[in-house]
This record gives C-alpha cells, sequence and structure tokens, in this order.
C-alpha cells in the first residue's frame, strides 16, 4: 500500500500541500541532500521512494542497523556505474542513519559534495544530537509528523479499498468507530495501523465486518512510546520539569506516572527532582532538597513498589513548593564574573595566614571576625577584589522563605550603609 504519487500520500500537509516547496521541487523532478526526521510509520521511506520515483532516479539503500563503511562503499561505486553508463542521477537512501559513527556518517561526505548521490537520511532522532554537524550542514531537514486519527483512518480506508494491493476484493467492512479505535491505538504509526487490519483480514471471511474483539485479540498491551536515551525520554522528563517549574502538581504527577508505564527508571524523576529544588525553588523552600533526597533514599530502602511513591510525594511537594531561580541566577552570574575577573588578586585581610612568615607579609591583616562583631556581622566589611566592592550576585525573591532572606540582606544592606556614613563622616 505505499503510496504510488503524491496525490496517494497522506500526511505531512506541512511539506506536500499545494505550493509547499518540497512538492513543487519534487513535481518538478528536482531533488537535494535532506534528512527526515519523525516517528517510526509515518512515511519517510515513502517520501523517500517519490522523490526517488519522481526525479527518475537510480534509488540505493543502506540501513546503518545492518550496514557499515564496506555496504557504504558499495553503494557510492554503484551510483558511480549508473552515472557513467546511463547517464542517471542516484538517491541513497540511509534508513537509520543516527545509527551510524562519525567516521561512518563522514564517508558520505565528498559524495554529497560532488553530487554522485543525492543523499536522504532518516532518523527518529533528533539529528542535532545525532548527526555530525558536517553532514548536516549539507541536508535540509525535514520534521515528518505522527499521522493524526483521520490521516490514520484515511490510510486503514484505502486499503480496505484497493483490489489490486490492499484488501479491497474481500470486500470487508471496518466500522467507523472501530478505525479510530485503531487509530488512537497506533499513535501515528501506519505502518502498525496496516499490520493490525492485516491480522484481523487474516481471522475472517471474505464480506465480514471487522469487530472490537478481533482488535483486542491481535492489538495486545499497548506499549507505551519511550525509547531510554531517545527524544521521547528526553520529552517526557522535560514535561515533568516544567510541570513543577509551573506549580502544577497534577501535570507533573501525569507525566512521571507516563514514564512508568512506558517501563521508565523512576529514579531519572528522582534525580531531575533534586535538580529541580535547586534550579527552581532554591531559598524559597530550602527543604525541597531534603524532600527529594529522602524520597530518593527511601526508594532504595524500601524498593520500587513503595518507592515510587515516595518520589511522587517528593514531586507533589515540590511542585507546590514557593518558586525562585535566584540561587540559579546568582550562581551562573558568579561564574560569568569570576572567568572575566580570575586576575584579581585576593584582597589581604581575606588571606589565609597559616605561617608567621605569611602574617609577617600582611596576609589576613585587618580581617574582622564576624563573631566578635555586634550581632556577629562586622558591617561595612568588603568580601570582594577592591574593584568590585559593589557586586551584587544574589537577588532573592519575595517567596517563601526567601522573603526572609530578603528582609534579612535588607538589614544587613542598612547597617553597611550606616557605617561606610560613619567613616565618610
Amino acid at each position: 500500500m505505499r503510496p504510488r504519487s503524491v496525490e496517494e500520500y497522506v500526511g505531512q500537509h506541512h511539506l506536500l500541500a499545494e505550493g509547499k516547496p518540497l512538492r513543487q521541487a519534487l513535481l518538478a523532478g528536482r531533488a537535494h541532500s535532506m534528512l527526515l526526521w519523525g516517528p517510526p510509520g509515518t512515511g519517510k521511506t515513502t517520501l523517500a521512494e517519490l522523490i526517488a520515483r519522481y526525479t527518475n532516479a537510480h534509488v540505493e539503500r543502506i540501513s546503518a542497523v545492518t550496514s557499515g563503511v564496506k555496504e557504504i562503499r558499495q553503494a557510492i561505486e554503484q551510483a558511480k556505474a549508473v552515472a557513467q553508463s546511463r547517464g542517471q542521477r542516484t538517491l541513497l537512501f540511509v534508513d537509520e542513519v543516527h545509527r551510524f559513527n562519525k567516521s561512518q556518517q563522514d564517508a558520505f561526505l565528498p559524495f554529497i559534495e560532488d553530487g554522485t548521490v543525492i543523499f536522504i537520511g532518516a532518523t527518529t532522532e533528533n539529528p542535532s544530537f545525532e548527526v555530525n554537524n558536517a553532514l548536516l550542514s549539507r541536508c535540509r531537514v525535514y520534521l515528518i509528523k505522527r499521522l493524526d486519527e483521520a490521516e490514520l483512518c484515511t490510510i486503514l480506508n484505502q486499503a480496505l479499498a484497493d483490489e489490486d494491493r490492499g484488501l479491497g476484493k474481500r470486500q470487508l467492512q471496518l466500522p467507523q468507530e472501530l478505525a479510530q479505535a485503531m487509530a488512537r491505538f497506533c499513535d501515528g504509526d501506519a505502518r502498525k495501523a496496516l499490520n493490525l487490519l492485516e491480522l484481523m483480514a487474516d481471522m475472517v471471511a471474505d464480506g465480514a465486518t471487522l469487530d472490537a474483539d478481533m482488535f483486542n485479540e491481535v492489538a495486545g498491551h499497548r506499549a507505551a512510546s519511550y525509547d531510554k536515551g531517545g527524544d521521547e525520554f528526553y520529552d517526557l522528563i522535560s514535561a515533568v520539569h516544567k510541570s513543577v517549574r509551573g506549580s502544577s502538581p497534577d501535570g507533573a504527577l501525569y507525566w512521571y506516572c507516563r514514564i512508568l508505564t512506558a517501563g521508565g527508571d523512576p529514579l531519572q524523576v528522582a534525580r531531575r527532582l533534586l535538580a529541580i529544588a535547586s534550579e527552581d525553588i532554591g531559598n524559597a523552600d530550602p527543604n525541597a532538597m531534603t524532600v527529594a533526597l529522602n524520597a530518593w533514599d527511601c526508594f532504595h530502602r524500601v524498593g520500587p513498589a513503595e518507592g515510587e511513591r515516595a518520589i511522587a510525594q517528593a514531586l507533589v511537594y515540590l511542585a507546590s513548593a514557593p518558586k525562585s531561580n535566584a540561587v540559579y541566577l546568582a550562581f551562573k552570574e558568579g561564574k560569568r564574573l569570576a572567568a572575566e575577573t580570575c586576575d584579581q588578586a585576593v584582597p589581604m585581610h581575606l588571606r589565609n595566614a597559616p605561617t608567621k612568615l605569611m602574617a609577617e607579609l600582611g596576609h589576613g591583616a585587618g580581617y574582622r571576625y564576624a563573631h566578635d562583631e555586634a550581632g556577629a556581622f562586622a558591617a561595612g566589611e568588603n568580601y570582594f577584589p577592591p574593584s568590585l566592592s559593589d557586586t551584587r550576585l544574589y537577588h532573592p525573591s519575595n517567596r517563601g522563605f526567601e522573603k526572609r532572606i530578603q528582609e534579612k540582606l535588607a538589614q544587613l544592606d542598612m547597617l553597611n550603609q550606616q557605617s561606610s556614613e560613619r567613616r565618610y563622616d
């Protein structure tokens, strides 16, 4: 049921609708090297085949799962031979291109550059992370989106109606409600949908009506979309983080449960909670880090069954806690400032003086021991190099416990100001 023309192709309207540049180039027989990035079963290979058909190109196919540099060289030699004997261009389609290592990806570069091949790579992983910059710069990246419910229903109905390549001669009936249920189950994957349809068709005689019981029998348990270390993994973790940052305990719990449903490691979430505690909550609720650590420890002590719930408890606590990124911003600014002023000497009064000689050289001279001062605060003391004496990195918010810190620092600022005025007088 692979489409033979752009009119038969279902989905990807953002690329192939009337007037879109890729459609115009395809119909005009023009092609360029590209990367097709999208989930499985969404039409990446089909689109490559259509491009080859419309450009009248010879096709060489390689799968990174089963191929290496040897197969790459063979495909290139074949492309050269076709160009010499038939004057025909070669479209080199590389499936799962992200599975090739750097040297294997580099092997394509000179032949893309000199026009030996039109390179089309298909990947389910983000090319920004998985494809070399040199190869990425020579290709245009097209995002291939998941097929929606209506598009999958269209594909199923086409397969039922097509008498040459589909099931049309069998006169099978697929109720619309069942087609929609199948589409939801397949989550944008046309290949999965067609496979399920074929399995159901094998169970019945010609002219039968397919029903929900057959679908449940062939479908089995729905596997949640999740690829440890892949885009889906990072998307789900990101959704957890942003839900907590946005103070949505319900959203955070949902995405956490999505990870668990897919068989993900709950400790991945526990680790992220520790990062959230310092990045997004900070001193607005210093207890957040303790809660996150305790949840992690609880998981190790009691095991997954109870430990997953402990992580859920921490997740809800952090999502409900007051938020402040003041420490995060202060630390970031501190690193930037330190890098720019790393040649500034430590003032003598802040230097260590562990030996008599160092004390004689002035190390530590004039240092005011805070505990000997009123309120254990040496008002007016400078803890920066002289040129940076007015630097302020930490700006606490007025939320949660950090409001008390804000008030305390304001009080200390007042004491510093009074000390400066007395020295000036």
